[in-house]
């Protein structure tokens, strides 16, 4: 019996820095999404509404659906965005599924939250900004959008502590934990999956076309009448 067969061979180092390299720059273009998703957010959602007094900007009307807006927006796209991302890796990337695959596009999402939040609530801040050092009374104008849910506290001290934030990580979570639980194969991918080895400790190819079983042997028919029977000892 051949050592180790029926398994694929240890990954060799350079195919293992080439994964980490793979997974690093899926991570990086996983983040950089954040940008096309806060300037969307930051063009969607409706911005609140303030009217200038001689004590300070005061919001115009008593409850602003503003506020709602740019939370349910940041959320529904978030959402969207972590299952579209995961399904994409999830295709793209059939040689990489697995725990650490996972985790890449967890940490990506959230990368993307932070990115799309900053990018997003800083677009038109500085003329709010002017406008409220500058603006005489009477004068209405528009507070940019901004995420409200758990902004008044942080965690840890300096990390802002926001739901909507971890909405692209959770749909991510919950997508590839389904498709790992439909996928037909064990290990996630196809071409990690046990293999028949030849006797020189090669891996069989694996023919192109669809492999047919070979059929099994039929069992002997029983001796007709006018057959004489074997002597039995």
């Amino acid at each position: 019996m051949v050592p180790g067969a029926g398994r694929w061979p240890t990954d060799p180092p350079r195919r293992r820095w080439h994964t980490t390299a793979v997974n690093l720059g899926v991570l990086l273009v996983l983040v950089l999404l954040g940008l096309p998703f806060g300037l969307l957010w930051s063009a969607v959602s409706p911005g609140v509404p303030v009217v200038q007094t001689e004590n300070g900007a005061i919001l115009a009307e008593p409850s602003p659906e503003g506020f709602i807006a740019a939370d349910g927006w940041f959320t529904l796209l978030g959402f969207g965005l972590g299952v579209l991302v995961t399904i994409a890796v999830w295709v793209l990337l059939r040689r990489y599924r697995g725990p650490l695959g996972m985790l890449v596009v967890v940490l990506g999402m959230l990368g993307a939250a932070l990115v799309a939040w900053q990018l997003g609530r800083h677009i038109g801040l500085a003329g709010y900004e002017r406008m409220l050092d500058t603006a005489p009374a009477g004068t209405n104008f528009t507070k940019p959008p901004d995420l409200q849910a758990g902004q008044f506290y942080e965690a840890l001290g300096f990390i802002p502590a926001i739901q909507d934030l971890l909405v692209p990580a959770f749909s991510a979570v919950v997508v590839y934990t389904l498709l790992a639980g439909w996928s037909r194969y064990p290990g996630l991918r196809p071409e990690d999956e046990p293999r028949p080895w030849t006797s020189d400790g090669a891996p069989v190819p694996v023919s192109s076309g669809s492999a047919v079983p070979p059929t099994p042997p039929a069992a002997p028919a029983p001796p007709g009448p006018d057959e004489a029977e074997p002597p039995r000892g």
